[in-house]
Order: structure tokens, then sequence, then C-alpha cells
């Protein structure tokens, strides 16, 4: 019978040596941290095996060493800027060493190997080792200019910087551990079985049936023992998730408690914006955790929500963050807007915040969370009924304790430090990236329905044009015609609107000093406006240029009748070859706030960066 506690004391002692061997070898301590977990899970598995070895440390340390050079990134201790000058200098020293010196090295200044044991792992007969070990001694001397007696004291500065590392709970790592060893117990049933229609099949050939070449017959059955078994799964322990305390310590309300944990993707109206449970239907492992509480004043209703998916491959789990991030970064959900968009650094491999806006009564708030740490992507989001700014530092934190609550996970990557929030532009959605989406517009006042997008098209004619400018993205300017121009019209139905009221946007592309002499002829013509339309009021209310961008808005009043006026309001805007113009036309009862328009602007702006290059 295995036995838990000595299996612990041995993940405890020999955890960080054999994290700085494989730190020193690789150089990428994220990836040393990941191999040498997965070696203790692996241990745990040949546990009734390996505990009998004198010397259990020697069998996990070629498995981390060689699963830690498979996933490593070179030269990755370039970018790490809280690394100490000496052990950046020493493992600079080391990577120029060819790996059988870097490795004959390192098992004779950190590890109690002898000889024999040196050249066995080394994989060299012991004389042409000990020839490697002493090349290596005095180049890695001679890299780091100190007499090789000192060497041994050069490594010290890495231990320090390997000793940040966390470390999963032991019982953890057991469970992991058990876990494949259930996975390895099916696949060998398979291949009995595999094995037993095999014979079956020779047994009934020799009994007279007609013996075929038929490949399909062959290939149906030779993969059972060809095909390399699925990747090992992970897994996600309820106790990994946030609790019910830290939600609270970083999320308005009183009281905060856990109202379920599901693996089949039941979170309510929590689950907003995501247009299935999960981002990776393929997905070893999953979980959705809710949270309410109490709210501290008035009636607000405040709900939370983490989720955690573990993907087969680290290839998978991008995906399955970048669906995620689409997910909320396009939210289709009935009269939602995204507000902002933040890069959360420090949080993972990968973390964004969103924040979102839902119109529809009681007006709510949501902070959404994406991150992911190797193989794992969790999502963490609070929902408040209020307008008012959330707190971007505390949700990135809240990010943050999810990342560092899986991140002690197998096949996890980094954890979190302190995250720091950096504004990004809004994230490519919809079928044409450039444009405005319904996901971009402001709620009209009075209004409850949702706005619908057309298909974007081919910009023939230019709805978005005013009578004082009347712009065409057909003909030529400086010489140069248009490239990609596009335009497309949103609208609210079964609203009583009359036919005039919507938004256009049209845009299109031209060389730079072409762009440039676009928006300044549009600028004059609104200018003159005022003299040339009598009846016609224009009023510039935004006006930026900076480092080949532009965006000016103007409101236009024009007198129709003497009982009727018609408003528009109007920008144009610029980066670089990229140029569009938007329209906005309300109707009684039906405006946007003061303000929303000029902000709708610059996100167009901002999106206006998908635009393509003129393609002459």
């Amino acid at each position: 019978m295995r036995n838990p506690d000595e299996f612990d004391a041995f993940y405890k002692d020999a955890r960080d040596r054999l994290l700085l061997q494989t730190y020193a070898l690789t150089g990428d301590l994220p990836a040393s941290r990941a191999a040498v977990r997965d070696s203790f899970v692996v241990a745990w598995h040949h546990w009734r095996k390996i505990s009998r070895l004198d010397d259990p440390e020697s069998w996990a340390r070629p498995h981390a060493w060689a699963h830690a050079q498979r996933r490593h990134t070179a030269r990755l201790w370039h970018r790490d800027k809280s690394l100490d000058p000496e052990a950046r200098a020493t493992l600079d020293a080391l990577g120029k060493l060819p790996v059988a010196q870097r490795k004959a090295l390192l098992l004779t200044q950190l590890t109690t190997a002898s000889m024999a044991d040196m050249a066995r792992e080394v994989g060299l007969p012991r004389a042409e080792a000990e020839r490697e070990l002493q090349t290596a001694t005095a180049q890695f001397a001679v890299h780091r200019d100190v007499p090789s007696t000192t060497i041994r004291t050069l490594f010290e500065p890495l231990r320090e910087h390997a000793e940040t590392a966390r470390w999963p709970r032991p019982s953890i790592i057991r469970r992991a551990g058990a876990a494949r060893r259930r996975t390895h117990t099916t696949l060998g049933a398979l291949a009995v079985v595999a094995g037993l229609v095999v014979t079956g099949s020779l047994v009934t050939d020799a009994a007279g049936v007609r013996p075929t070449l038929d490949r399909e017959h062959l290939t149906s059955s030779t993969p059972l023992h060809t095909r390399s078994p699925d990747p090992e799964p992970v897994a996600l322990p309820e106790d990994v998730m946030l609790t019910g305390e830290q939600v609270g310590a970083l999320v308005t309300g009183k009281r905060w408690a856990v109202t379920g944990t599901h693996d089949d993707g039941r979170g309510g109206d929590a689950m907003a914006c995501r247009q299935d449970p999960f981002a990776d239907r393929h997905g070893t492992e999953r979980l959705v955790r809710t949270f309410s509480t109490s709210p501290r004043k008035g009636p607000r209703s405040v709900s939370a929500l983490q989720t955690a998916e573990v993907s087969a491959t680290d290839r998978a789990a991008r995906r399955t963050y970048g669906t995620t991030l689409d997910w909320y970064a396009g939210c289709t959900d009935r009269r939602v807007q995204l507000l902002d968009t933040q890069r959360v650094e420090q949080v993972g491999d990968q973390a964004m915040l969103f924040v979102l806006r839902g119109w529809d009564r009681p007006v709510s708030t949501m902070v959404v969370g994406v991150a992911r740490t190797g193989q794992l992507t969790t999502t963490t989001m609070s929902r408040v009924h209020d307008v008012r700014k959330p707190d971007l530092r505390a949700a990135a934190k809240l990010l943050g304790t999810a990342v560092d609550r899986v991140c002690e996970l197998p096949d996890a990557g980094a954890c979190s430090a302190r995250p720091h929030l950096r504004a990004a532009a809004p994230r490519a959605v919809g079928e044409w990236p450039a444009m405005l989406d319904v996901v971009d517009l402001p709620p009209i006042t009075g209004i409850g329905k949702p706005w619908v997008a057309t298909p974007p098209q081919q910009a023939r004619t230019n709805i978005a044009a005013t009578q004082c400018d009347g712009t065409s993205f057909t003909g030529r300017v400086n010489g140069a015609g248009f490239s990609h121009a596009r335009t497309r019209s949103f609208l609210i139905l079964k609203a009583g609107l009359p036919d005039e009221f919507g938004l256009t946007e049209t845009q299109g592309s031209l060389p730079a000093a072409a762009a440039g002499a676009f928006v300044d002829d549009v600028r004059a013509k609104l200018a003159r406006c005022p003299d040339k339309e009598l009846g016609t009021e224009v009023r510039r209310t935004t006006h930026l240029v900076q480092h080949g961008r532009d965006l000016t808005v103007w409101h236009l009043t024009t007198e129709i009748s003497d009982k009727k006026t018609l408003s528009v309001a109007m920008a144009i805007l610029r980066d670089g070859t990229s140029v569009a113009q938007i329209s906005f036309v309300p109707s009684p009862g039906a405006v946007m706030d003061s303000g929303a328009f000029e902000a709708m602007a610059q996100r167009a702006l901002e999106r206006l960066r998908q635009q393509p290059p003129p393609s002459h």
C-alpha cells in the first residue's frame, strides 16, 4: 500500500532542489516549476515502485529535466526584469554550454550524484562524460570570470530567485497522480480488449474464414498499439475555486456565500454573454461557481461568478482563452454595451478585463476578467445593479486571486504578482472588425428595444454624409481612389421611430496624404456650411489631431420648416491611411445622452486601426 505521508515528505524535501537544477538547465522558471510539479504527479502514480529506491530523487530528476526542455522558451530570463544581475550572468554562461556539458556540470555542482551516475544521466561513457565535465567547468569559469573552485557559489542567486515559486499542496499532487493512474488503467483495459478482438480474428481466420488484406480492417485495430495516449487529465477539485470570503474582500456587498458549484454549465444570469457554458467543448475538466450577497446599502443586487476550464494542450488553452475573450468583447446579449477593455499584466500567462453595461432594467454593470495559466482558463465576473464606475483594481486582484488558486494544479503556468492594468484597444469583433458593432452603441433615451445592424456592404452611396459635406467614398482624392470602402447602418426596429432615425458609418482606405486631404476637405466644408446653407447651425464639439490620427465631431441643426428641424451628430475620423464618417439622426424622445456620441466616435477611431491599408 502506498504511504501518502512518505510521499509528502519526499515532495517537500526534494522539490526546491529539483526546481533549482531544472531552472539552471533551461533558464525558464515557469516551465521548470511546471515540469518539477508534473514529475511528482508521475512519481505518485508509480510510488509503490519508486518508494523502494535508495534515491527516489534520481528517478524524478530526469523526468523533470526532460519535461522542462520540451516546454521551455529559449533565453526567457532576458525578459525577467526581477532577475538579479548575477543570476542573469550565470544563466547566460550556462546557456553557452552544449546541453550534455551543462547537464554534467549541474549534476556535479547541484546534486550528490556520483561520477558513474552523472555519466549515466548524461548518456555518455564515463571517460567521455568526465572530459565533458572538465571542459564545461573550464568554459563556465571563463564565461563568469571566476576561479573554477568558486563555481558553486554562483548558483546561490538562482536559488534565491527560484525560492519565490509557489507550490501546490501535496494532496493536490496526489489527486492528480491518482487521476493519471485511472487514465492509464482505462487505456490498458482498452488495449486488452483490442488484443482479444485481434486474437479472435486470428482464430476465426484459422477456422476457415477467408483472409483479407482490407487496410480499413487493419487500421481499426492497430492504432491501439501505436497511437500515443491522450494527454493525461488534470483533476480540477472544487477547493481551488474562489471562496465567498475572497470575493467579499474585493466586491461590494456583505455576507458573500457560494450558491453553487457545477460542472454542467449552470450559472443562471451570471453566465451573461457566454454563448456556451464552456469555451472548450473538448476540455478535460470544468467548473462553474456562483456567489451571492446581501447589499451593503439599499436594494442593489450583486452577484459573482467564476469558471475554470482545463484544456488538453497549451494550444487548446490559447484557443479557449481567445474564445472567451470574444464572447465578452463582442457580447451579443440584448442591450449590453462594452465600456472599457484593459490588459492585466502580471496575472497568469495572459489576462484581460472588460467592463460592460446591461441597459435593460434594472441597469447593471459587469466587470469580467479572463486569464490563462498554462492549460487552465479561468473567468471572474461581478455584476452590480449600479451605473457608478467600478473598481477595476479590485477586479484585477480578484482575477489574480483566482489564478493563484488554480495555478497550483499540474499543467498550469504562471501565477500572479501585483496586477497592473493597461488600457487596451477593443478586441476585433464582427464581420468587419474595423467598423462599429452593436456592442459599441449606447442606449437611446426612452427606447427599450435593442439596436440591430445591417451587414457591412460596399460603399456605393454614403448615407453618413450630411447636406453640408456631401462626402463620397467612391470618388478620388488627390488622384487616389478608395480601397475597402464599406458602409453599414444601425436601426431600432418596432419602436415607432421615424424612417430617418438611425446611425450610419462609412469608411475606406486612402494613401496617407490623400487621407489627410480628405479629412481637411470635410472640415472646410463644415466650416463654410452655415454661410452656404441658410437655416443650418453647425457646432463643433470635439477636435483632436495627434500622431496621424484625427477626430472631429459636429452637431448640426437644420430648419426644414417653421415647425420642424432636423438634428444630426456627425464625426469624421482618420487613423493613418484609414478614414471614416459617422452620423446619427435622432428623433423627438429618442436621443443619445450628452457625450455618448463623442464617446462612440472615440470607439470608432479605436476600431479603425483594424482597417486594411490601401490596395493601390
